[in-house]
């Protein structure tokens, strides 16, 4: 049995991270994380999506999506049962994956953070955590995790990080502790808990 490939690195700049194009054209995505490494289907992913050009959104039937704007003018969508203006930065929207969504931007290119979690094998959950510099440290608990730098300067598991910066772990953190360097920080943190199996 070939073993799995090795998770990625725990810490990570999105400046370094690979884009891959849509089919379509449209845009390009950044993945941070998807598991099971390697798997053609994935139990949850964390992207951050550049949309350069309006289209139809990829559905993704029994996958519950959400979607938060980081920087840009904008989008659109519009799908049944959904239309959602996605112009407040650091906002998450939720959506049902599998409903067809058209996006249209509503400016310039719009960078996306993206969460999707097939719903049999577990729930994601995203937070936007505000905090001030001195205040209490924040805990990333949790055995799989996503934590993006949105504003300001974090010491992100025992690492200094700032905007675009993150960390990402599929086991408990030997230091899981997020503390706000400076005032006004946020932080993007997304938690998988997966459904537990029957024995």
């Amino acid at each position: 049995m070939n073993p799995s490939p090795p998770p990625p690195s725990r810490h990570f700049d999105l400046k370094d991270v690979p884009a891959s194009p849509w089919k379509n054209g449209g845009g390009t995505t950044r993945e941070l994380l998807s598991w099971p490494p390697g798997a053609p289907v994935f139990d949850w992913r964390v992207s951050v999506a550049t949309i350069a050009a309006s289209g139809p959104f990829s559905a993704f039937p029994d996958v519950a999506r959400q979607i938060m704007l980081l920087s840009g003018d904008g989008v659109a969508l519009r799908g049944a049962g959904i239309d959602h203006r996605l112009t407040q930065p650091f906002q998450p929207f939720a959506f049902d994956g599998g409903v067809p969504v058209e996006g249209t931007l509503l400016g310039g290119t719009s960078v996306d953070f993206n969460v999707m979690a097939y719903q049999a094998a577990g729930v994601a959950t995203l937070q936007v955590l505000s905090a001030h510099a001195n205040g209490a440290p924040l805990a990333l608990a949790g055995a799989f995790g996503v934590a993006l730098v949105l504003q300001g300067h974090w010491r992100l598991a025992g690492e200094p990080a700032c905007a675009g910066q993150g960390v990402r772990w599929t086991q408990p953190l030997p230091d899981p502790s997020a503390q706000a360097l400076t005032d006004g920080a946020r932080l993007a943190w997304v938690q998988w808990h997966p459904l537990a199996q029957d024995a």
